[in-house]
């Protein structure tokens, strides 16, 4: 079984500066193809359209946050089954296992080293390919 390869991410983040800075990063440096969305509820108004590989999902977000977010997107067809990175800043390790928990692929804190988001990123997502039974997100994985 060949390995899909990460494309397409829908990036969540309502702070425009941290956005602005992981959007470079790993659009120049990891050459991955961003859909960024400010809200939770923009997140679920782009995904149908744009159809990711990924979701890099912001936790603290105002109105609508990461968890809620990801359960709207676990709603929709297009997104059901993709995988979700949370990043932020709250990553002592209760908080980190009730995010895997909750379905979360994985944690990324913040702040984040730019020069190395794209590689942790593409890491996950090979980690995660390579063993397709280690997905916490209680989903069926597709070969």
């Amino acid at each position: 079984m060949a390995n899909r390869p990460l494309n397409r991410i829908l990036y969540v983040e309502d702070e425009p500066d941290i956005q602005t800075v992981a959007c470079m990063a790993l659009e120049t440096i990891g050459g991955f193809t961003l859909q960024a969305c400010s809200s939770g509820h923009e997140a679920i108004e782009a995904a149908p359209a744009f159809v990711p590989d990924l979701i890099l999902l912001d936790v603290m977000m105002p109105g609508m946050d990461g968890p809620a977010t990801m359960e709207a997107l676990r709603n929709l067809p297009v997104t059901a089954g993709v995988d979700v990175i949370f990043m932020t800043a709250k990553v002592q390790s209760h908080e980190v296992e009730r995010y895997r928990e909750l379905g979360a692929l994985e944690v990324i804190a913040k702040p984040f080293d730019p020069m190395t988001l794209a590689a942790q990123v593409q890491a996950i997502w090979d980690r995660q390919q390579e063993n397709p039974e280690t997905d916490t997100s209680g989903l069926t994985t597709h070969p």
